[in-house]
């Protein structure tokens, strides 16, 4: 006896229907265009990502700026109040 082949021999496709062999491709093609196009969503993603980040450490260093421009506004201030309670006392 001979054991069953698990392959497909050539003279079993030509009994497959045409319509199974082309939904095949066009779901492959299918497929390919769908991967193609997330490979392309995530590119464009990741360059936001990239942009995003330049823009929070830019954003950061503004804000540590700000704080240390604020401080020294407050030192200022207050030496103005310091100087001004010396000129009100006779």
């Amino acid at each position: 006896m001979t054991e069953p082949s698990l392959g497909l021999d050539l003279r079993d496709l030509r009994r497959l229907p045409l319509a199974l062999v082309l939904t095949l491709f066009l779901q492959t093609g299918a497929g390919l265009l769908w991967a193609g196009s997330a490979a392309e969503r995530i590119t464009v993603l990741e360059q936001r990502l990239d942009r995003a980040g330049a823009i929070a450490e830019r954003l950061a260093r503004l804000e540590a700026e700000v704080e240390a421009a604020r401080a020294s506004l407050n030192r200022v201030e207050a030496l103005l109040d310091h100087g001004r309670g010396r000129e009100d006392r006779p």
